[in-house]
């Protein structure tokens, strides 16, 4: 598909919305109002599709549990919001590098700019998607579930062997037919007709993020709702590292900070150290048993 062309993009999205008809003659604060009024509609519609989420949450703890990736593609706001939710995955649960990668039609550039043409072509989105394995799962983000861009990473990852699902706002989306799982978010009409970056962007950094959470946990990098992996590469982190433990335990600062210190700064190790209690070399082989999930070396006998 060339840049040129011209498409009519059928979808829910492109609707008039008939509760936003005036919102050009409306002060300021109406304006907000009819948008937050909109934007309150996003949770109940995300709410729907939980079931279809919770497949793909599964099949990607299995694929990444094996060694596998978790790829992002998409274009404009939504590959945007897909970069945001895979970049936040480092710092906040010591994901490796890889492990989850997003895919931008035109690359970093179009963070900030729309890069021409980019998202109109199948051919750039398979070439993204060239190291795409059989182990793999691909996620295309589109809220028309049309764009070319989109498509091409599909097919390619699907070629591939890789499970793949598509997340649009678009129950009827073109390209729902390469993907294993369709998680279309219908969020209706925008505040501004077509305006995806409104409602359908919101409801997709929903998905993400719940995608990429309840993946964390399943792969047992929390313990209860506490983030014990998280990666202390600033100075706010690392003061987190003591608290974290301490909400943990319910034991003071000193002793936290001393068992922290003993672990060599491994809070996972530290906390199954104070809460079995164990020495550090029993409480790395415990967690080493439980696949790193702290509540099931709490559990396992000392080797």
């Amino acid at each position: 598909m060339t840049p040129s062309r011209s498409v009519r993009v059928v979808s829910p999205t492109e609707r008039r919305n008939p509760r936003t008809l005036g919102i050009d003659r409306a002060d300021p604060l109406d304006v907000l109002r009819l948008l937050n009024a909109e934007d309150a509609l996003v949770p109940a519609a995300v709410a729907e599709v939980l079931p279809r989420l919770a497949v793909v949450v599964e099949t990607t703890t299995e694929r990444l549990r094996a060694g596998g990736r978790l790829h992002y593609f998409g274009a404009g706001t939504s590959g945007r919001t897909a970069v945001v939710d895979a970049a936040e995955l480092g710092p906040t649960f010591s994901l490796p590098p890889g492990t989850v990668v997003a895919h931008h039609a035109g690359g970093p550039a179009a963070m900030v700019t729309a890069v021409e043409g980019s998202e109109d072509s199948e051919e750039l989105g398979a070439a993204d998607a060239a190291d795409v394995g059989p182990g793999d799962v691909a996620v295309g983000v589109a809220a028309s579930g049309r764009t070319p861009y989109v498509a091409g990473a599909l097919a390619a990852a699907r070629a591939a062997g890789a499970f793949t699902a598509l997340v649009s706002a678009n129950p009827g989306a073109p390209l729902a037919h390469l993907a294993d799982v369709h998680i279309a978010v219908d969020t209706g009409p925008e505040a501004i007709a077509g305006s995806t970056r409104l409602k359908a962007a919101s409801a997709h950094k929903l998905v993400l993020n719940g995608l990429s959470t309840a993946v964390m946990v399943a792969l047992g990098r929390t313990y209860s709702n506490l983030m014990v992996d998280v990666s202390a590469s600033n100075a706010k982190l690392r003061g987190r590292l003591v608290t974290i433990l301490m909400e943990a335990t319910g034991l003071g600062e000193e002793r936290c900070a001393h068992a922290l210190a003993g672990a060599d700064g491994e809070l996972k190790t530290a906390l199954v150290c104070l809460l079995a209690p164990c020495a550090p070399e029993e409480g790395r082989r415990r967690l080493a048993a439980a696949r790193g999930r702290v509540a099931d070396a709490l559990e396992a006998q000392p080797i």
